[in-house]
């Protein structure tokens, strides 16, 4: 009686092992030898996969919010409030790259005035010289007007400065 349960038992479970097997992609596969179907059901959460593109949901209407301004990171620049506050001394300094004769970005554009646009471009031509990003533009201004030495185009006080004047958009 024993060897028949034992048998038994043993077939049960080798059904049971060959009716439901894990498939490639973690999921289950039931096998239904009444009707020779097979039904896919969802993996286990361990199991689970990361989504397919396409497969994810994004947030309803309303739901994302944007950062409140000057609080949007910038690639490169940081916050952009931070940038912006320190860019306004640096706009008006008088002694910005070390100039020799007292004069600001501000002595030229006061208050920004015809710079609005300029955070928006990618090509600049002062003085006859084309300049392919605002960078070179300020380091033109600062060795040509301003009669200083270029700044780092990857410095600190160069981020700062761009910032503010891309701040001064309408």
């Amino acid at each position: 009686m024993h060897i028949f349960r034992l048998v038994l038992i043993s077939l049960i479970v080798a059904i049971l092992l060959f009716a439901c097997k894990k498939t490639e992609t973690g999921s289950v596969k039931k096998s239904s030898p009444a009707y020779g179907t097979e039904e896919t059901t969802t993996p286990a959460y361990e199991e689970a996969k990361t989504p397919a593109y396409g497969e994810t949901k994004a947030p309803a209407y309303g739901e994302a919010k944007a950062p409140a301004y000057g609080e949007a990171e910038i690639p490169g620049y940081g916050r952009m409030a931070d940038n912006i506050e320190k860019g306004n001394p640096l706009f008006n300094d008088p002694t910005l790259g070390s100039s020799k004769n007292a004069k600001s970005c501000n002595t030229c554009h006061p208050g920004g005035k015809g710079l609005e646009m300029s955070g928006s471009k990618s090509k600049f031509n002062i003085m006859d010289m084309e300049q392919n990003s605002l960078e070179e533009a300020i380091n033109i201004c600062i060795v040509m007007p301003l009669q200083g030495k270029e700044i780092d185009p990857n410095g600190q006080d160069m981020k700062d400065i761009v910032a503010y004047i891309r701040s001064l958009k309408k």
